[in-house]
């Protein structure tokens, strides 16, 4: 999923909620996505404007105006387009859901996603992470052969980071899986 459509995702998952103004959609999605996904107002607003033009959403003026402004508040709020391509892209559960860039934002929407959904995504992102366990070990031993002491250490890191995601996507797929009866799927 291209980082535009990543980010039409996201503020599609936080009007679902309610109206908001461009100052709040950027600092709920600080809160959802932590501060590592800091978006600047340079990314918010051109993204707002291509969703209304593609009908995603629609804008309110509010009646008060801002103080010192004669400017009215704009709110912005999901439209049934808006509603049902964020539907669309709840149900998906394809390699863009499990990959770096929209990970954190599909889960972020997982109340919102239904269980198998929910389970695909989580495997799929398990068997992505091992798959960079195999690559991060095979690049710790050549950096070893080399004896680059701090680049082995960077390296190192890397590996125990991804070890811990992992740890804590099989946590998260137990309970997925216990939650659905023990069903087991391997669709990643």
């Amino acid at each position: 999923m291209p980082h535009s459509d990543v980010l039409t995702f996201a503020i599609l998952g936080i009007l679902e909620r309610s109206p908001l103004h461009g100052y709040q959609i950027r600092k709920r999605l600080g809160t959802e996505l932590g501060p590592f996904r800091a978006l600047s107002y340079g990314s918010l607003y051109p993204a707002l404007k291509r969703m209304m033009t593609a009908g995603l959403i629609g804008m309110d003026a509010d009646d008060l105006k801002v103080k010192g402004s004669r400017r009215s508040k704009i709110a912005y709020r999901l439209t049934d387009t808006g509603r049902n391509r964020l539907e669309q892209e709840l149900a998906n559960a394809g390699a863009s859901s499990w990959e770096d860039g929209t990970f954190d934002v599909r889960f972020s929407m997982f109340d919102r996603t239904d269980p198998e959904t929910r389970l695909r995504i989580l495997e799929g992102r398990r068997t992505r992470l091992a798959e960079r366990l195999e690559e991060a070990g095979a690049a710790l031993r050549r950096v070893r052969d080399r004896h680059d002491a701090y680049t082995a250490e960077l390296q190192r890191h890397g590996l125990e980071t991804v070890e811990r995601e992992v740890e804590w996507l099989d946590r998260l797929i137990e309970e997925e899986r216990s939650a659905l009866g023990g069903t087991e799927t391997n669709s990643a």
